[in-house]
C-alpha cells in the first residue's frame, strides 16, 4: 500500500507523537486502562500506514462492484437506489397485520417484513394445547391459507417484495405465498421476497426448532432447488447472524458462524441436489445485526462481503460474479435496547442504522423505541422509519460509496475481523462442518461464554449502558403507551380455524398430507406437495406434524 520512504516517514512522525503522549499521560492519565470494542477487540490509541502496510489495493480493497466486493456489490452504491426500508411487522390477526402493512407502505416503506406469533414459528396451530395464550402475542397468527389471503390482501405480490421470518415451518408458509400468487394469476417467476429458513442458527442461538439438524437442512435444500427451478426471484434462505448476536455472540462470532452456516447450505445443495453453485448462489441472502459499536459494525459488514466473495470463488469454484456477491439485510440491535430511559433507544437505533448504511447494507429495519417493552406502536414505528429516511435523504451518508475506505483504523479493524473469522471457520471445518460442530456444542458454548463475559463487564461497569449502569435516574417515570394484544384475538382465531376445518374437504386434506409424507420418506422435494396441501386448506401444524412423524423431533441438549 505504501512506499518504503513513506513508511519510514510515518515511523519517525509516530515516534515524535508517542513521546508527546508519554508527557501528556504523565500529567493526566487516560480515562480507562484498556479501550476495546463492545466485542472486546482491543483498540489502539491511533492507527497509521504501518497498520495496513501489507494490504494490496487491487486484491484487498478495489472499487465497488469489483472483487472482493469489500466496498459493495453495486458500482453506483446508493446513488442508483437507496437500501430497502423494510420494517418488521406482525401483530394479532392477519387482518390487523395487513392494516399495519398498508400503513407502512403509505408512510414510505419499500418492502414488507413479517413477524409470526410463537405457535406459528414452532409449527403449531392456534387450537393446539401448546399454543394456548400465545395467539398473536409476538406476531401474526397464520393457521391456513385463508389467514394468508387476509395477510396479503391489497398487496401487489409482483411489485412488493415480502420477507417472512419463519424457520421450521418455512416450507408451509412459502407454499401459502406461492399458492396465493397463483390464485391472483401471478406466475411464480414474478414474485420476489425472502424466507428466513435458516435452521442452523436456530440450533445455535434462537432455539425455535422442530426436526433434527440433518433433515432440517434437507428441507432447506428442497426450497433452494424449488426456487432455483420455479421461483427465480425469491431468496430461499436468509442466512442469519442477527439472532446469533442477540444471543450474546461477539461481532467476530456472528460473522464467522453466520458465514460458516452459509457454507454448510451451499455444500448441502451441491451434494444433495446435484446443483452447480452458480445455479443457486446468486439468490442466497444474509441477515446481520447492527450493534452499538459504530466502527466495529462497519468493519464487520465490510469483512463479510470480502470473506464470502473469497469463499465462493476459491472454495466452491464459482465462476459467476453474482455468486460472489453477499447481499444482506440488517436490523438494529434489539438486545441493545433498554427498558430504562427508553427514549435513549432512538439515539441507539439511529447510530446503529448509520453504521449499517456505511457498511453497505441492501435492506434495513430500524427497531422502535418501545420494542423492549411491547409490540411497537404506530407512533414508535413512524419514528423508526423516519430515522432511515433522514439518514438517506438528509445526512449525506448516501452521497458517496464506502466513505470510510482507506481509513487506517477501519481497514485495520476490517482485516482483524476477517482474520479472526477465518480462524473460527477453519476450526469448524476441522470438526467436520457446522452440523458436526453443533452436535459437539461448539458454537453454543462460544456464544454462552461471550454472553456471560459481557454481562460480567456490565455488572463491573467495565462496559457502559446509559441508564442501566451509568447516569441512572432513581425516580424515573416515562409515559410509554403499551400496545397489547387482546385475549379476544385468540377466540376469534380459534373460531376462524374451526370454520375452515368444517368447510374443507377432509378426504382431500388427508390425501395431500399422505402424499407429502410419502415424498418425505422417498427423499423427494417437498415443495410441490406442500403447495397442494395448503391449497386443500391443510394447516401449518398438519404439515409440520408430517415432518415430526417422518424425521423425528429435536430436543435441545441444554448446552451452557
Amino acid at each position: 500500500m505504501f512506499t518504503e520512504e513513506l513508511l519510514n516517514q510515518a515511523s519517525s512522525l509516530r515516534q515524535k507523537w508517542e513521546d508527546e503522549v508519554k508527557k501528556t499521560i504523565a500529567k493526566r492519565a487516560d480515562q480507562k486502562e484498556k479501550w476495546t470494542t463492545v466485542s472486546d477487540l482491543e483498540i489502539k490509541r491511533i492507527y497509521g500506514p504501518e497498520d495496513i502496510k501489507d494490504m494490496d489495493f487491487e486484491r484487498d480493497i478495489a472499487y465497488p462492484g469489483q472483487f472482493p466486493y469489500l466496498r459493495g456489490n453495486q458500482a453506483t452504491g446508493y446513488r442508483g437506489k437507496y437500501w430497502t426500508f423494510r420494517m418488521f411487522a406482525g401483530m394479532g390477526t392477519a387482518v390487523e397485520t395487513n392494516n399495519r402493512w398498508h400503513y407502512l407502505l403509505k408512510t414510505g416503506q419499500t418492502g414488507l417484513s413479517t413477524a409470526f406469533d410463537f405457535p406459528t414459528l414452532m409449527g403449531y396451530d392456534t387450537d393446539s394445547p401448546k399454543a394456548k395464550g400465545e395467539c398473536g402475542k409476538c406476531g401474526v397468527a397464520i393457521d391456513t391459507i385463508d389467514d394468508f389471503r387476509d395477510l396479503i390482501k391489497g398487496v401487489p405480490l409482483d411489485k412488493i417484495t415480502t420477507s417472512m421470518t419463519i424457520n421450521p415451518p418455512a416450507t408451509a408458509l412459502w407454499a401459502m405465498y406461492c399458492a396465493s400468487a397463483q390464485e391472483q394469476g401471478i406466475p411464480l417467476t414474478k414474485i420476489g421476497g425472502t424466507i428466513q429458513n435458516d435452521m442452523l442458527k436456530e440450533f445455535i442461538a434462537q432455539k425455535t426448532f422442530m426436526c433434527p439438524p440433518e433433515p432440517s437442512v434437507k428441507l432447506i435444500s428442497d426450497t433452494v432447488e424449488f426456487g432455483t427451478k420455479y421461483v427465480p426471484k425469491w431468496n430461499t434462505i436468509s442466512i442469519s447472524g442477527y439472532h446469533i448476536r442477540e444471543a450474546g455472540a461477539t461481532a467476530v462470532q456472528e460473522l464467522a458462524f453466520t458465514l460458516r452456516d452459509g457454507m454448510e447450505y451451499v455444500e448441502d445443495a451441491i451434494r444433495r441436489k446435484g446443483l452447480h453453485v452458480d445455479e443457486f448462489a446468486p439468490r442466497l441472502s444474509f441477515f446481520f445485526n447492527s450493534h452499538i459499536d459504530f466502527f466495529e459494525e462497519i468493519a464487520k459488514l465490510r469483512a463479510a462481503r470480502r470473506i464470502w466473495a473469497k469463499a465462493m470463488r476459491d472454495r466452491y469454484d464459482s465462476k459467476d460474479p453474482r455468486s460472489w456477491w453477499m447481499r444482506f439485510h440488517t436490523q438494529t440491535a434489539g438486545c441493545s435496547l433498554t427498558a430504562q430511559q427508553p427514549y435513549n433507544n432512538v439515539v441507539r437505533t439511529a447510530t446503529q442504522a448509520l453504521a449499517a448504511v456505511l457498511g453497505g447494507t441492501q435492506s434495513l429495519h430500524t427497531n422502535s423505541l418501545d420494542e423492549v417493552l411491547c409490540l411497537p406502536s404506530d407512533h414508535a414505528v413512524q419514528i423508526a422509519l423516519r430515522t432511515q429516511q433522514i439518514i438517506a435523504e438528509e445526512t449525506g451518508a448516501a452521497n458517496t460509496i464506502d466513505p470510510l475506505a482507506g481509513s487506517y483504523f477501519v481497514e485495520a479493524l476490517t482485516n482483524e475481523m476477517e482474520e479472526k473469522a477465518w480462524e473460527y471457520i477453519h476450526k469448524i471445518d476441522e470438526m467436520g462442518g457446522m452440523i458436526a460442530a453443533i452436535d459437539k456444542g461448539f458454537p453454543q458454548l462460544e456464544i454462552s461464554d461471550a454472553a456471560y463475559k459481557f454481562q460480567q463487564q456490565i455488572d463491573a461497569q467495565e462496559k457502559v449502558m446509559i441508564g442501566v449502569n451509568k447516569y441512572v435516574e432513581a425516580d424515573e417515570q416515562v409515559d410509554i403507551p403499551f400496545l397489547e394484544i387482546d385475549d379476544a384475538v385468540e377466540n376469534e382465531q380459534l373460531a376462524r380455524l374451526a370454520a375452515v376445518k368444517r368447510k374443507r374437504d377432509g378426504r382431500r386434506v388427508a390425501e395431500t398430507l399422505k402424499d407429502l409424507e410419502n415424498a418425505c420418506r422417498r427423499g423427494d422435494n417437498v415443495m410441490p406437495y406442500c403447495i397442494e396441501a395448503v391449497k386443500s386448506y391443510a394447516t401449518v401444524q398438519e404439515i409440520c406434524d408430517v415432518y415430526r412423524e417422518v424425521f423425528g423431533e429435536y430436543r435441545d441438549p441444554g448446552i451452557y
